[in-house]
């Protein structure tokens, strides 16, 4: 009994975030174009979300789309959650642990053969290098 209170603990704890993270992971907001940290990032490793630590993305999913934002075509089973987004034409992604805003997802694009584009804000997104680099 005892290890599942600890789970359940540990997953109920968030990392402390600065201002300009909580706008875009907390309220939802985006960083703006080409001025992120992982946008042309292309180190072998995982990105885990900023607010909790789960594995989102790995990075032979990444792609350049020379959109401004990291780009994915993939992303790790079942830690993205897609919901509709408030303007009606979009589709939001968010991490499915604790629902920290990520960015958004693009079908049909042609950029690659999965045909999927999951724009993602930097600034929601922690880079784990891959070891034995």
């Amino acid at each position: 009994m005892i290890p599942l209170l600890a789970k359940t603990q540990k997953t109920m704890q968030y990392n402390k975030l600065t201002p300009e993270e909580e706008k875009v992971i907390i309220h939802k907001g985006t960083e703006r174009p080409f001025i992120g940290e992982y946008t042309n990032t292309k180190d072998t490793g995982i990105y885990t979300c900023k607010r909790c630590d789960a594995v989102l993305f790995r990075s032979e999913d990444k792609f350049n789309s020379h959109c401004g934002w990291p780009s994915f075509d993939d992303e790790v089973k079942d830690a993205v959650k897609k919901i509709p987004d408030a303007d009606g034409q979009r589709t939001e992604i968010v991490c499915a642990n604790c629902g920290a805003h990520l960015g958004h997802v693009f079908k049909y694009e042609g950029f690659t053969k999965k045909n999927t584009r999951h724009c993602v804000n930097s600034i929601s997104l922690k880079f784990i290098p891959k070891k034995g680099k």
